[in-house]
């Protein structure tokens, strides 16, 4: 049945979520994100990207416009005052996170991935270790089990469940029961899945710190839209990359971690800014104390202000604010994408994850069948949605894990892309799997975020009719 105009849907729409504070949505996205509605754009990628409001540009670039700001590494006038800037902006994130400075250190990395690779690198694995992570999780989290296995631990994986895409909590407990907890473990997952939505329970810190683990929780996708309370959880580390949660910088990340865990890192090299002091003949150097023997060189000093102000910027709008918008307009898109049908009664999309809003975010993945079933490449979709200047996004994801359990691809199937010397490119992965699986190897994956109105998954339910029969 098609869905009423535009104004006739927001209407119910309101009825429907109350709660959904249309009015200051209006003003804010009229007042910060106008570029939106001033180029026709339907953004819909807040996983890959937050975007930037126009007062942190205008803050950002006034406080550099006021300044004379030089390299952090020195006792001068210029470095002293960016210091100042950059002590303040880490003290800041930790008190956004109410992690307490007792407990937690803030430290600034180029991203997500480069707060993972210091710990993958730096966390002393061994050939008792084992390095156990969920199969819904980034490549990044992946990538750690190289280090792991190259010192002798053990890797374990803990599917997923189709259709929702939920960990099977028991055989998590029972790989939970494999940690000698005389030697160095780390369980690593998701607060969210970048590939589903799904929440994965934050109970599972304490419950795996009691079996002898430490952890590693993934919160780049979580943190944009959901609060994260590093007093009531308490992992040893968590990464993030900033510009997934107010879009401006790009380039910086962190990794908050607990003083107790940093002290298990052994980190591999030694590089500018980290060290108190080294010699050429003395052929010896000392690492310094705390988060400065983790940032490699110079950091990005100049944008670690406009980390403060974006993380003012989200706490002004107020992070509960955005995660009942998102869960608002997420549960309106799944109930309309799901009952799209063909004339003949078939479904338009299968979707990978709940259909529902119960610990899940607002990434929502799909996949578009025609009558008769048959998969319509996602690279077709992603096509005809530039040309009406939708922004979504298509392929994997860098959630291999996720993909292949919801597609149904299997480890026999896989096996022959990934036992020869010679590299494969994705196009040749995607003609390799044809006819395996349910003949998808990738999907279609919108996401809404702080910015996000009805019009724009309004106007995306009517883009995704138009592939009805």
């Amino acid at each position: 049945m098609p869905i009423p105009t535009q104004e006739t849907a927001l209407a119910d729409f309101l009825r429907t979520y109350p709660t959904f504070d249309h009015t200051a949505l209006h003003a804010l996205r009229s007042r910060d994100y106008s570029r939106l509605d001033k180029l026709g754009h339907v953004y819909l990628d807040y996983t890959g990207g937050g975007l930037y409001a126009d007062s942190q540009l205008d803050t950002h670039q006034q406080l550099l416009r006021e300044g004379v700001f030089g390299n952090p590494h020195s006792s001068n006038p210029s470095s002293q005052a960016m210091t100042q800037l950059d002590e303040q902006s880490r003290h800041y994130v930790l008190e956004y996170f109410n992690a307490s400075p007792n407990d937690y250190v803030c430290i600034f990395t180029q991203n997500a991935s480069g707060a993972l690779k210091l710990v993958g690198e730096s966390y002393p694995f061994g050939p008792h270790s084992h390095y156990l992570l969920t199969f819904d999780n980034h490549n990044s989290v992946n990538g750690i089990r190289e280090f792991a296995r190259a010192k002798g631990a053990t890797v374990t994986y803990t599917p997923v469940v189709p259709p929702e895409l939920r960990l099977d909590e028991q055989k998590l407990a029972q790989f939970l029961d494999l940690a000698d907890p005389t030697y160095p473990n780390l369980f690593a997952y998701p607060a969210q899945s970048n590939f589903s939505g799904v929440q994965h329970p934050l109970e599972w810190i304490e419950r795996a710190h009691a079996k002898g683990w430490d952890v590693l929780v993934d919160a780049a996708a979580f943190a944009p839209t959901n609060r994260l309370d590093l007093s009531r959880y308490q992992p040893d580390f968590v990464c993030l990359s900033f510009y997934k949660i107010f879009g401006y910088p790009t380039g910086i990340g962190c990794l908050i971690a607990r003083k107790s865990a940093l002290t298990k890192l052994q980190r591999p090299w030694f590089a500018g800014g980290t060290i108190t002091i080294a010699s050429v003949q003395g052929d010896g150097y000392y690492l310094a104390d705390g988060e400065a023997a983790f940032e490699d060189g110079t950091i990005d000093y100049l944008n670690l202000p406009a980390v403060e102000i974006g993380l003012k910027h989200i706490t002004d709008v107020s992070i509960d604010a955005i995660h009942e918008r998102v869960i608002c307009l997420t549960d309106w898109l799944i109930k309309n994408l799901v009952n799209l049908r063909h004339s003949n009664g078939n479904p338009l999309i299968y979707l990978y994850g709940p259909a529902n809003t119960t610990m899940r975010g607002g990434t929502v993945t799909i996949n578009f069948y025609d009558a008769d079933n048959n998969w319509i490449d996602f690279r077709s979709v992603e096509a005809q949605a530039n040309e009406r200047n939708i922004s979504l996004r298509t392929g994997c994801f860098c959630n291999p894990g996720a993909g292949e359990n919801a597609l149904g691809l299997t480890k026999e199937e896989l096996a022959d892309c990934f036992g020869n010397e010679e590299s494969m490119t994705f196009e040749e992965f995607i003609r390799a799997m044809h006819g395996k699986g349910e003949d998808a190897v990738g999907a279609v994956r919108v996401s809404v975020g702080l910015a996000t109105n009805f019009s724009d998954v309004y106007q995306f339910i009517e883009f995704a009719k138009t592939f009805l029969c």
